[in-house]
């Protein structure tokens, strides 16, 4: 599985991360902040996708970070 995750930083200084396909949305501090915090959700999000029966375990998982 491959996550892209997209960066934007905002006027006050805070990053945004998204991972559409998890629907994983989030600020941080720092760019590194956001993207940590980005991966540790999507993590989540995964586990309980698997555990409800929605989504099948993946083989592995790899992020893309993209963005300013």
């Amino acid at each position: 599985m491959r996550v892209k995750i997209e960066l934007e930083r905002e006027t006050d200084g805070r990053w945004i991360a998204e991972a559409r396909s998890t629907g994983v949305l989030l600020y941080g501090k720092s760019k590194r902040d956001a993207v940590a915090r980005a991966v540790a959700l999507t993590f989540e999000v995964l586990a309980e996708r698997i555990q409800a029966g929605e989504e099948r375990a993946p083989r592995s998982v790899t992020f893309e970070v993209v963005g300013t």
